[in-house]
């Protein structure tokens, strides 16, 4: 068991693993139904630390529910969007702290891409963000070094084949025309392997910079390159708040 100093209590961690509410926890205790590395425990202070305490309820083991950590990583140019590279190329958990559990992307950037990255080690959030049938829109600015003409535009809204597949439905919209390129605004509910460049270079137009911005309406804000924060409950909804449109027009703007 372990010292009081450390650990949780007891009662706390019988309630997350569904055994019933605290109180109700408190009271199988106080009853010697719950024990602790064999031994009957039924003082309310004991702390307990999962994983390496064992702790029974009537005889079975509990298995504590995993607990899901939610992050948004602003992913730098020149990491891989992977837990391991064979390669040995650096990978975007090396840019953050211990967790103490497996986490993963959701989604990929890769290597010469940047911007918006989630991380998480929630399972069915990651298909629901990932699926296209759930409609969530992923927003990316890139740059270009000329303008493609509006009739080119169009063909990548509608969808083309790539490899075999036609893309999905696409929203573009040019934000504005510098000395380094001309940047615009995509909008996709899907995200085949390096698709947004591929896109593009099908059409002639090969992307110089690619960033991610958001998923749904959750936005990088004043997160910088490497910069992480942890994701609570309102956060997450925002990624779901932003529906796919069914339909789009694309915008041209003179050069300035």
């Amino acid at each position: 068991m372990s010292t009081p100093e450390s650990g949780e209590r007891l009662q706390k961690v019988l309630a997350r693993a569904g055994i019933g509410s605290r109180r109700r926890c408190e009271e199988y205790i106080r009853a010697g139904r719950v024990r602790v590395n064999g031994r009957v425990v039924t003082e309310m202070g004991t702390k307990v630390v999962p994983g390496r305490d064992r702790i029974t309820f009537d005889g079975q083991e509990i298995q504590e529910a995993e607990q899901h950590i939610y992050l948004l990583l602003n992913k730098p140019v020149g990491y891989v969007s992977t837990v391991a590279d064979p390669q040995g190329r650096p990978i975007v958990t090396d840019l953050l702290p211990e967790m103490g559990r497996r986490i993963y992307p959701v989604g990929r950037l890769d290597l010469d891409s940047e911007g918006a990255l989630l991380m998480t080690n929630d399972g069915p959030l990651t298909n629901r963000i990932l699926h296209p049938r759930y409609g969530v829109a992923k927003t990316y600015r890139i740059l270009l070094a000329r303008q493609p003409g509006q009739k080119k535009l169009r063909l990548l809204e509608g969808g083309i084949v790539l490899e075999g597949v036609k893309t999905l439905p696409a929203r573009i919209r040019i934000l504005r025309n510098r000395k380094d390129g001309i940047w615009l605004e995509v909008i996709l509910h899907e995200g085949k392997k390096r698709q947004i460049r591929k896109m593009f270079a099908a059409i002639g137009h090969p992307v110089l910079r690619l960033k991610r911005t958001a998923y749904g309406d959750l936005t990088l804000g004043r997160l910088g390159p490497g910069e992480h924060r942890f994701l609570a409950k309102k956060d997450l909804q925002k990624i779901f708040s932003k529906k796919f449109p069914l339909q789009s027009k694309t915008y041209l703007i003179k050069s300035q």
